[in-house]
């Protein structure tokens, strides 16, 4: 299983959400680049990078930091927020990004994923984002009828290898994973799953491999120190 430890941009610093909530944004280190760097020591292969700028204006905004830390983190980088068409996607990608997710457009722009996929197979990643197993969208404040499984097998069937999913409820909380949403998605589809929301300590870390997760993203976790990031990379492994 892949440790993601997360970096979430906002205003080119680092912070922490709670719930997706952009009023609750908290700084937690200074300068993504630097952050990165210290996630390699660690022992870390990826990192997860969330534009919150751009998840809420629907627009790149803090690319030139993201850019910047797959230039000179030693990291594989993967990005979402503000990535709404192709021409960004193209940037990223171009620009050493080594996998782009994509959220809202996989409910209001299924051709998006249709055309990014086949142009760039599995460096594209689904991002979904669910409250009570229904998808939102657009930084977390658009909701749907649509049921998070539903969301995936559609993904699945255009190709897509990687999904993201995330509890809004457990996000930044710190009170464990969606263990039951995260087995029904993993026993849903064949792609790889990658667990968001609420991963507190190395217990956790054990559960999710022991349920056969592809990967688990790690934010304020490692920040508040509840999960030592060389420990769950070595437990992970």
């Amino acid at each position: 299983m892949i440790i993601f430890p997360a970096i979430d941009i906002k205003d080119a610093t680092c912070v922490r959400l709670y719930k997706g909530d952009i009023n609750t944004a908290m700084q937690v280190a200074s300068n993504p680049a630097s952050t990165a760097k210290l996630f390699k020591e660690a022992g870390a292969s990826w990192v997860h990078v969330v534009d919150i700028d751009g998840a809420f204006s629907g627009k790149r905004v803090n690319d030139t930091d993201i850019v910047n830390i797959a230039k000179t983190s030693g990291l594989n980088v993967q990005v979402g927020g503000g990535i709404r068409t192709m021409q960004d996607i193209d940037f990223y990608i171009e620009n050493g990004i080594q996998r782009v997710i994509l959220g809202s457009a996989a409910l209001s722009d299924q051709d998006l994923v249709v055309k990014s996929v086949s142009k760039y197979r599995d460096k594209i990643a689904i991002g979904i984002d669910a409250k009570n197993g229904k998808v939102a969208a657009q930084g977390w404040v658009l909701d749907s009828d649509v049921d998070y499984i539903d969301l995936a097998l559609k993904m699945e069937s255009i190709g897509v290898k990687h999904i993201i999913f995330t509890d809004i409820s457990r996000d930044g909380m710190l009170s464990g994973p969606n263990i039951e949403q995260l087995v029904a998605i993993n026993q849903a589809v064949s792609c790889g799953i990658i667990a968001s929301g609420g991963i507190k300590d190395i217990d956790d870390i054990k559960n999710l491999k022991g349920n056969k997760l592809y990967g688990a993203i790690c934010g304020r976790s490692i920040y508040n120190k509840t999960l030592d990031l060389r420990e769950a990379i070595a437990e992970a492994y």
